[in-house]
């Protein structure tokens, strides 16, 4: 691969007037309009229509996550208002089920907003959870960077912090909506096959999908996989170096099940659409991650570094059969039924794709990692398309409309 550390950021940019970014969602989610990029050609269509552009038995794969309502509003007794952003769990390597199921006391790390009014003291909140009246408190621990440790505690041991969350968090939408959270991103702010809380932006590709677009293309003979990536607000940050080689990209939490890598393993020879970045980005970091476990076959923990696939020499890759078997020997040897690992995975120009043929995906942020994924996949002509989708009234970001780009 060549020396991407060297793009300069400033080659990622455009002019994205104000007005073009969706602040809602259409009323109708299968409705959103589709722009089509297949073998070099530009055209539009509607979301509804992704069928008859998937190639034959081609494999889709979607992202289970679930967002949480992972904004806390608080109130200090002289009215100074405090936020707390939850991020995820301050344990290492902890299953985030179990950490939603927890019972008082919790310890998460969270972002502050406010936080210079907020010297010391608890914060506290009265929440009504299916007729209970439910006391919270907040004590923040200790400040470590950008964030913040804080311990959540209540006075109820039947109710679980999952419960706590729903019941007084709100959706954190994306900042550049500048609108708060409504009763109906509850429910639009999350896809249909939503499953595993612990994102705290949504995978937008797949805000697309309805049962009945579902059900639709499994008639017309495409295949489902399933993966998980909880989305972290690392998704938000936007590339303030000149370099992306400056840049740190964050790691997010995957779990991909033994299932689904045995599938991907039998149906190589099928064309993989990934639904969104999130899934891309996961199953591209499995073939690296059967690599790793190829050069190191027991590690303590399976965290993938955001240059590996730049760093690692030609002669030690593998077909992506093979590596994804390497991952399935390695999770019989430790009796799992799943990967769990971290990715820092970053995709930019110049990266050799493994597993993806094809993505589905919504318009990204000027300047931002996500861009650079597109452009990995489409090359220059990521410009072409984006000039075409404001030329066309496209909506954009992520209650915006969808994009099929297929370069082969």
């Amino acid at each position: 691969m060549k020396d991407v550390t060297q793009i300069n950021i400033s080659e990622y940019d455009y002019h994205l007037p104000d007005h073009r970014i969706a602040r809602y969602p259409l009323e109708k989610r299968e409705q959103s309009k589709l722009l089509l990029l297949r073998k070099g050609k530009l055209s539009t269509d509607n979301f509804l229509n992704i069928g008859k552009f998937l190639p034959k038995n081609s494999i889709l794969v979607w992202n289970e996550t679930r967002v949480i309502s992972a904004r806390l509003q608080f109130v200090k007794e002289g009215g100074a208002k405090i936020e707390l952003f939850c991020l995820e769990p301050d344990v290492v390597n902890c299953d985030l089920q179990m950490a939603f199921g927890s019972s008082s006391p919790v310890e998460w790390k969270c972002l502050v907003g406010n936080s210079k009014r907020w010297k010391s003291g608890s914060l506290k909140m009265i929440v009504q959870i299916e007729g209970k009246t439910v006391h919270l408190e907040a004590v923040r621990k200790v400040q470590i960077g950008d964030h913040s440790v804080i311990r959540f505690s209540w006075n109820d041991s039947e109710v679980h912090f999952s419960q706590i969350l729903e019941a007084a968090g709100e959706v954190p939408l994306p900042p550049y909506l500048h609108r708060k959270a409504e009763p109906l991103d509850k429910m639009r702010y999350q896809t249909v096959f939503a499953r595993y809380e612990g994102s705290v932006a949504a995978p937008t590709a797949g805000l697309h999908f309805t049962p009945e677009v579902i059900s639709s293309l499994s008639d017309s003979g495409v295949h489902f996989e399933k993966v998980t990536l909880h989305v972290g607000a690392g998704t938000f940050k936007p590339v303030s170096a000149e370099q992306i080689g400056d840049h740190e990209m964050h790691a997010e939490r995957i779990v991909v099940s033994r299932e689904t890598i045995c599938n991907l393993a039998k149906n190589a020879d099928r064309k993989v659409i990934a639904v969104g970045t999130t899934s891309m980005r996961t199953l591209e970091s499995l073939y690296w991650i059967g690599l790793m476990l190829h050069l190191h076959p027991d590690p303590k923990e399976i965290y993938l570094s955001q240059w590996f696939p730049y760093d690692i020499s030609l002669e030690n890759h593998l077909d992506y059969h093979d590596a994804l078997m390497l991952i399935i020997d390695y999770l019989d040897r430790n009796k799992l039924h799943s990967l769990s690992a971290s990715t820092a995975l970053m995709i930019a120009p110049g990266y050799d794709f493994k597993i993806v043929n094809g993505l589905i995906t919504n318009f990204h942020q000027p300047k931002s990692t996500l861009l650079l994924l597109v452009s990995a996949l489409i090359g220059a002509q990521w410009k072409e398309a984006y000039n075409y989708a404001l030329e066309n009234d496209f909506r954009f970001l992520s209650y915006g409309d969808s994009c099929f780009f297929m370069p082969e």
